[in-house]
């Protein structure tokens, strides 16, 4: 994160602090543990999740510690000097497995898994929630949108919409989706993103005419130029001297490269732009378009209304996640001293998976996804011949002759972390190759067919034997 803060430590709920100095307090401190991240429900009414903002979690673990004026604060909070004492030395030293960043993954699969001392698995649950929840959502938005773009491109345009610095890891999340650029120059230094901008309503007004705002603009920045062409009135002054300065530019040896539509309808004014351009033998214009843009508004766009706009520059809905103000994703303990431990509910569904796990993806002949399978970490793949639905428990599903693949691989070995860290653009190919492997089905807006994951038979076996218990 780009703040000149050097230690994270305090970027956590008060109460997993008050949780953490309970454990230590009571003899609980060198106790081993297990968590599970997983989410209930996918964003968008979709049929499936982008899992993002790994690299970025990883790097603020790097520097969870505790500044002297940390521990001065806390102490200030209450917080006992023998915790505090602890906390001055303070650093994550477990285990972490995780899913690929960018991997496509579904409800209630454990997506990564935290090994440690109880009190650090605990202290880092928020800022793993924090990050994870809100790059997976911004990522999925981007996806989604990248699915009805096609081969035409879109850029981030949010910053200015976004939920303070959060535009920050939106913008890298976007680019995972498939943004192609973005306005945000911060993010696009620190993840190395290419950037996009075009000009304001402002600049045009802020000459006596549009003619010689578009001029000017063009002479201070003739290889890159975009005009914005519906400040007064888009067809007969917008686009008319759009076209008169690429013409001058033209006879100086250099070309315009779009105009943009930040109004109105814009299939109909883009269709008529497109064919004023063409007649003036423009035809290497491009038409960007803007404003209040999502996946159904660019799906309708080109599917029903031909619209003739090859680029888009996506803002508010892209970058805040819009309709969903959140990935519901949650951090539970599964084991404890080795013991298996879960969440107990009279309802089926909101009950966790106990125990270390593992997630298999199965694949069909055609190496497509077929289903994922949740086992316990010790179960050999090979000799699990069915799974069940986690609720439905009655339905099986037979997974002996497909090919399955762990998902989980270690990130973080002993505090230390080795995963190869890649760019937004890297991850986002990863992320379109794993895409082609997914049924259409499943990647449909309306009603997408549910993707199936199931649980071993020993798994189910140690949650309703331990359910049981619990319930005694």
């Amino acid at each position: 994160m780009p703040l000149s803060i050097n230690h994270w430590g305090l970027y956590t709920d008060f109460y997993e602090l008050t949780m953490a100095q309970g454990y230590y307090l009571c003899g609980k401190k060198n106790d081993t543990s297990v968590f599970n991240y997983f989410f209930r429900v996918n964003p968008f009414k979709g049929g499936f999740t982008v899992f993002a903002g790994l690299d970025d979690f990883l790097k603020l673990l790097e520097n969870f510690t505790f500044s002297e004026s940390d521990i001065n604060y806390l102490s200030e909070q209450g917080l006992q000097k023998e915790f505090l004492e602890f906390l001055k030395s303070f650093r994550f030293s477990g285990t972490i497995q995780s899913v690929h960043e960018g991997e496509i993954v579904f409800p209630n699969e454990p997506v990564l898994q935290v090994e440690g001392n109880i009190i650090e698995c605990q202290l880092i649950e928020s800022l793993l929630l924090n990050i994870l929840n809100f790059e997976s959502l911004i990522a999925t938005k981007a996806f989604r949108i990248s699915q009805v773009a096609g081969n035409r491109m879109f850029s981030d345009f949010g910053l200015r919409r976004a939920q303070g610095l959060g535009a920050i890891h939106a913008s890298r999340a976007a680019a995972i989706g498939g943004a192609s650029s973005t306005s945000n120059v911060m993010a696009g230094k620190l993840f190395d993103i290419p950037l996009s901008g075009t000009q304001a309503h402002s600049w045009i007004q802020s000459f006596d005419n549009e003619l010689e705002a578009f001029r000017a603009f063009v002479g201070t920045n003739p290889g890159n130029s975009v005009l914005l062409v519906d400040t007064y009135d888009t067809l007969n002054t917008g686009v008319p001297n759009a076209i008169r300065v690429a013409k001058e530019m033209e006879a100086e040896g250099h070309r315009l490269k779009a105009i943009r539509l930040d109004s109105g309808d814009l299939a109909y004014l883009s269709k008529k732009a497109r064919r004023m351009l063409n007649d003036a033998g423009l035809e290497y214009v491009q038409i960007i378009a803007s404003n209040q843009l999502n996946e159904y508004v660019i799906k309708s766009l080109i599917q029903d209304q031909d619209a003739e706009i090859d680029f888009f520059g996506v803002g508010t809905e892209l970058i805040t996640g819009k309709d969903n103000a959140a990935l519901d994703g949650v951090y539970k303990l599964s084991e404890n001293n080795g013991e298996p431990k879960m969440k107990f509910s009279e309802n089926i569904e909101k009950m966790t998976l106990p125990g270390k796990k593992q997630l298999y993806r199965c694949y069909d002949k055609e190496n497509s996804f077929y289903c994922d399978a949740i086992l316990l970490s010790h179960e050999d793949p090979e000799k699990v011949e069915i799974i069940h639905h986690p609720v439905y428990t009655e339905r099986k599903k037979s997974i002996k002759t497909l090919i399955k693949e762990p998902l989980l691989h270690y990130v973080v070995k002993n505090g230390k972390v080795f995963s190869e860290r890649e760019k937004p653009c890297e991850i986002h190919r990863y992320l379109v190759k794993r895409a082609e492997q997914l049924p259409e089905e499943h990647k449909r807006f309306i009603s997408p067919h549910i993707y199936k994951v199931g649980i071993s038979s020993d798994l189910l076996e140690l949650r309703d034997g331990l359910a049981k218990r619990l319930k005694k």
